[in-house]
């Protein structure tokens, strides 16, 4: 029962966590916080797991647990969503930065070839 309480205590934890996202440099911190909450609650998982838990949906504490592990999932999901955001943002800035530095990159010349198509 105690590694049952400790994995309630982990994802409530981990839930309360996922609710609030930082912005900026305080973000590495924070995707690090996740990692090791998520290291954590994989570990306890294991456990239960070997010594023969099984799920009882009818039990309080089992549904609050489900219930938790359902909102970390949807809470990951929308801080993956976010970082992929920023990614994508910071990709699209590099290559529009670039371009602005030299805006000839991508024009294709035939080196002033003129062709004359009347005979």
């Amino acid at each position: 029962m105690q590694l049952i309480d400790q994995l309630l205590q982990v994802s409530a934890n981990l839930f309360k966590l996922l609710g609030d996202s930082p912005n900026g440099e305080e973000r590495d911190e924070y995707i690090d916080n996740i990692n090791s909450m998520l290291d954590k609650r994989e570990t306890i998982i294991e456990a239960l797991i070997q010594e023969g838990f099984h799920l009882d949906e009818q039990n309080r504490i089992h549904g609050t647990l489900l219930e938790l592990d359902n909102g970390i999932k949807e809470r990951l999901v929308a801080v993956m969503n976010a970082v992929k955001q920023d990614m994508a943002n910071l990709q699209k800035t590099k290559k529009s930065e670039q371009q602005y530095f030299n805006p000839y990159s991508n024009v294709r010349v035939m080196d002033g070839m003129y062709y004359d198509k009347k005979n």
